[in-house]
């Protein structure tokens, strides 16, 4: 099996890009792992998949405890799946991502000036360093806003002004020696009610071209399939999906709870988590055959 960077940089090379997902719950952790295995033996090859915690998430799960729970996975069904402690808004908690054994860590920096975000993302990569962690460090730049939830409209701030810069990703990674970058091009966190923006492929050509590592896409969630198949030509490796997932959880939940009268959690969270699934499904194979 390869590692985790190994794979980001062999879908690179194919032009095709991992699936991230976020979960909360047991449940939705299981439906993107059934959704990755269904996947793979409908292609006939283990396709990789990133699980993700951001802090809300890792502090309602347990950070220590997600960690263990995918090792678990990648070691009984000897299958390519990854945890990645996503949107680190301090070193401090970026640092307990990194001792927890996450295999991928995110510091947030997004919303401080470029000054701010070269500092603390440095922090970071120096900690993983220091402590030998082998965990990945990605870092945001430009502003997508916050928030994977269904918004009336664009997230104040969230304008082509705050786009990301090739020239300022040239330098921000050079400074800090990230493995991973995820950039703003058009992408916003959450479902915009009216219609996401689209999404800019040739400035994902121009930041690939001077930042000189993977790129992430974050804010997936409301982009249209075509747009996800330019970013990923044009250099996307990895693309966050999790508002998707909770709008069709929260829906199931509410269909399956309005439905039955049983007192067994799990007899009504089956279907709640086959409808999570379908999505997940849906959306790796789109990225795997871009």
């Amino acid at each position: 099996m390869l590692t985790l960077r190994e794979y980001i940089l062999e879908y690179e090379k194919q032009k095709k890009a991992m699936g991230h997902f976020n979960i909360t719950t047991l449940d939705m952790l299981w439906a993107v792992f059934y959704g990755a295995r269904a996947i793979s033996e409908k292609i006939g090859e283990n396709i990789p998949v990133i699980i993700g915690t951001s802090e809300g998430e890792r502090d309602f799960f347990g950070q220590r405890q997600f960690v263990e729970f995918i090792k678990s996975l990648r070691e009984e069904y000897q299958y390519p799946v990854f945890s990645n402690a996503d949107h680190t808004a301090t070193v401090a908690r970026a640092k307990e991502a990194i001792d927890a054994g996450y295999d991928m860590v995110i510091i947030d920096a997004a919303d401080k000036t470029l000054e701010e975000n070269i500092k603390m993302t440095q922090q970071v990569v120096l900690y993983r360093n220091e402590v030998e962690s082998d965990a990945l460090i990605e870092a945001e730049l430009g502003y997508i806003g916050v928030g994977s939830s269904i918004k009336d409209s664009m997230p104040k701030g969230v304008t082509e002004a705050t786009m990301t810069k090739p020239d300022e990703a040239d330098t921000f990674t050079r400074e800090t020696g990230i493995d991973l970058l995820a950039p703003s091009v058009g992408n916003v966190h959450g479902i915009i009610t009216t219609g996401n923006p689209r999404l800019d492929a040739d400035r994902v050509s121009q930041v690939r071209k001077c930042a000189g590592v993977p790129l992430v896409l974050h804010g997936g969630s409301g982009s249209t399939d075509e747009d996800f198949v330019a970013v990923i030509k044009s250099g996307i490796s990895v693309i966050h999906i999790s508002t998707e997932l909770r709008k069709a959880y929260r829906e199931a939940l509410d269909e399956a709870l309005a439905k039955s009268t049983s007192t067994t959690p799990y007899t009504y969270f089956e279907g709640v988590r086959e409808k999570v699934q379908e999505i997940v499904e849906k959306r790796i194979e789109l990225f795997y055959r871009a």
